[in-house]
């Protein structure tokens, strides 16, 4: 059994060391450029390493530091889409100009790699632990945060969440992009013992973020957190866990699985008017609910 990380154990970060957080005023501890608010004064959230970037899973299956992507010779200050072979690539998925290109770090095309731009609070709710406000209005269309942690492989991400229980808070996101070849592209991120400040964000079934894969150093994707709307100062930040946007109806093979292995779905505190009433239950990394042998994983 591969081990997982504890909060005192030092990680490499792609900014910094990992930072198992204090009683401090910055969640961050100086490892984002702009510090992270804690509220209430004399509370602190359980604690855990922070990493302004993904990292590479204790089980050793992904690396999102390495960097496999050949850089772009633009030599401008900024690239132009007319030549830049990266930004001629962004239909989809979205590539960023990366550590191999030759542009300059102003380059319109480096958004996501910057990290954390924005005043955000990490503070205590009524009902849903801990959550994430803006400290600063917020345009639609801006870049929020990251929500890194730790990458995992298929099988080490199935065997945390088969080991939680009611009571364990669930990090793991599996999120998957769909091909015109047809075949599926899978990132499992956990935040739970390493992460950044994108781990408190709370569900909402009306949420004002929206989450984008974006491509920068490999195939690899950070999964970037964008506002969806203009979002006041003092507004919570949320997005749907389901990577849906405003609560479009679950498909049927959705519904049927969130409703499959006897599994005690959570309620939802969001207060949307159009609230489901739960969270949203991935059941794919239940070994009932997947086909796959472990050797494909």
């Amino acid at each position: 059994m591969v081990e997982r990380p504890r909060p005192e154990q030092p990680i490499a970060a792609g900014r910094g060391r990992g930072y198992a957080m204090a009683a401090g005023r910055d969640v961050s501890g100086g490892l984002e450029a702009v510090a992270v608010s804690l509220w209430p004064p004399g509370e602190t959230p359980p604690p855990f390493q922070y990493s302004p970037d993904s990292v590479p899973g204790a089980d050793g299956a992904v690396d999102p530091t390495e960097v496999t992507f050949p850089g772009c010779p633009c030599r401008a200050l900024s690239c132009s889409a007319r030549s830049c072979p990266c930004l001629r690539r962004c239909a989809a998925p979205l590539f960023e100009c990366n550590a191999m290109c030759r542009c300059g770090d102003g380059c319109e095309n480096r958004v996501v790699q910057r990290g954390l731009q924005v005043r955000l609070e990490v503070f205590k709710t009524a009902k849903k632990g801990w959550g994430v406000r803006a400290l600063e209005a917020i345009p639609e269309g801006t870049f929020v945060c990251e929500y890194a942690g730790e990458v995992l492989g298929f099988t080490e991400a199935r065997r945390r969440t088969c080991a939680q229980t009611a009571q364990d808070c669930n990090y793991i996101i599996a999120v998957r992009e769909h091909l015109h070849s047809g075949q599926v592209m899978e990132t499992f991120v956990d935040p739970t013992y390493v992460g950044n400040v994108g781990r408190f964000l709370n569900h909402s079934c009306e949420p004002n973020l929206v989450m984008v894969p974006v491509r920068v150093d490999s195939m690899v994707p950070k999964l970037a957190l964008f506002a969806a709307i203009d979002i006041s100062a003092g507004e919570e930040l949320c997005y749907d866990y389901s990577g849906r946007f405003r609560n479009f109806p679950l498909s049927g093979g959705e519904q049927k699985a969130s409703e499959e292995g006897n599994v005690l779905r959570k309620p939802c505190f969001c207060g949307s008017r159009s609230c489901a009433a739960f969270l949203p239950w991935d059941g794919s990394l239940f070994p009932a609910a997947d086909t796959r042998s472990e050797s494909s994983a």
